[in-house]
């Protein structure tokens, strides 16, 4: 595959040039990103336990999938290539927001990413890959809301960011 580039970004997320990922994020470099949210018919989230040979946020839980797109890749497309990749099926998927973070991981690595949110529906099971995916599970966004309220430290930093702004997203559609 080769070396992993990101796309780096201005906020506004006009593409400013590529950078090798790991370069991208020893220097907080601003670049896009993507976060999967996949809901059942029970509008249960599947969440993945990353794996624990992962760079960073190593056996961590966070939203079904995130990665970033490659130079010229359509965001959904970007989204399933993913979905296909770490959790080992496809689905529909659409941009529901995006939004911008920075924040210092332990590793002395900076996540600095316009992380576009994109939702989809499935109702199967996944056929994760385990060199991205420890484990998965379908929970209910407000026991999820308990949990990471209990023990943060079990969550990714970037999905307790996107996790605020999905559920204040879903609480909106019901008003």
């Amino acid at each position: 595959m080769g070396i992993e580039k990101v796309v780096l970004v201005d906020t506004q997320d006009n593409p400013i040039g590529e950078m090798e990922k790991m370069e991208a994020h020893e220097k907080a470099l601003l670049h896009r990103a993507f976060s999967v949210f996949i809901f059942n018919d029970n509008n249960e989230l599947m969440l993945q336990q990353r794996a624990f040979s992962k760079y960073h946020s190593p056996g961590l839980w966070t939203n079904t999938c995130c990665s970033h797109p490659r130079m010229n890749e359509n965001m959904e497309e970007a989204g399933r290539r993913r979905l296909i990749e770490e959790m080992g099926f496809d689905t529909e998927i659409i941009k529901i927001f995006d939004f911008i973070y920075k924040a210092q991981m332990n590793d002395g690595l900076t996540e600095h990413e316009l992380d576009h949110v994109l939702f989809g529906r499935f109702n199967g099971e996944p056929v994760i890959n385990p060199e991205e995916v420890a484990m998965w599970k379908w929970a209910d966004m407000v026991e999820i809301e308990k949990d990471i309220a209990q023990k943060p430290e079990k969550y990714t930093i970037w999905f307790k960011i996107a996790f605020d702004r999905v559920n204040t997203f879903l609480k909106s559609k019901k008003e």
